[in-house]
């Protein structure tokens, strides 16, 4: 805990604060304790590290980002990695059976964690919202109660876009909704979180990236 603390605190928050730069909008709206959910857009492997930057102090040590776990658990070094630094809940992206396949995520809530989610699966095209899965509408099946944070991010995606290597320091804006809660009807959630997204992205009236 004390080695992720000095991580977060001496490295990647200086960086992400001070080199890349920060516009966030309602900060105030990000949950203040767990059980929560974030749901974000995805473009860029940068998200996760923006998105912890956002809690402060103890509060990182309750912030838990679900990752592909064929990816994150690929090799030693990088399990340990995203195990004991990014603290992340691995999740099997083509698991044979469904049983079991949220136990961890419903451990973490069931601890009063911030759970990080990005509903498009894996990083898409730089700036631009892919279709959203419905993986989080069955998740809280279970935790219906949960309330559930969306979160928009915009320059990310030209920072350090996938299949990419090379930093670039592109300013960030962050938005962050109301929270909202999760309805039985699938329609009905998904329709709620997409427009959700939407009126977030509309917020920063951007111009389309070339």
């Amino acid at each position: 805990m004390l080695l992720r603390s000095l991580f977060f605190n001496l490295i990647i928050r200086p960086f992400i604060m001070i080199i890349l730069g920060l516009n966030v909008r309602r900060w105030e709206n990000l949950p203040k304790e767990g059980p929560a959910v974030i749901v974000a857009n995805h473009n860029s492997h940068l998200d996760t590290l923006v998105l912890m930057t956002l809690f402060r102090g103890k509060q990182i040590h309750t912030i838990r980002p679900i990752a592909a776990a064929d990816y994150f658990l690929k090799n030693k070094l990088i399990a340990w990695f995203s195990l004991h630094m990014m603290h992340i809940i691995p999740l099997e992206r083509n698991p044979k059976t469904k049983d079991g396949l949220f136990k961890g995520v419903y451990e973490a809530l069931d601890q009063n964690h911030i759970v990080i989610l990005f509903p498009e699966g894996s990083r898409g095209e730089p700036e631009k919202v892919s279709r959203l899965k419905s993986g989080v509408f069955h998740l809280l099946k279970e935790r219906p109660d949960v309330p559930i944070y969306p979160v928009f991010m915009h320059g990310l995606g030209k920072s350090l876009p996938k299949g990419e290597r090379v930093f670039v320091p592109f300013f960030c804006d962050v938005f962050v909704g109301d929270p909202f809660s999760w309805v039985s009807h699938k329609k009905t959630f998904m329709d709620t979180l997409e427009e959700n997204m939407r009126q977030l992205a509309a917020e920063g009236s951007f111009p389309i990236w070339d």
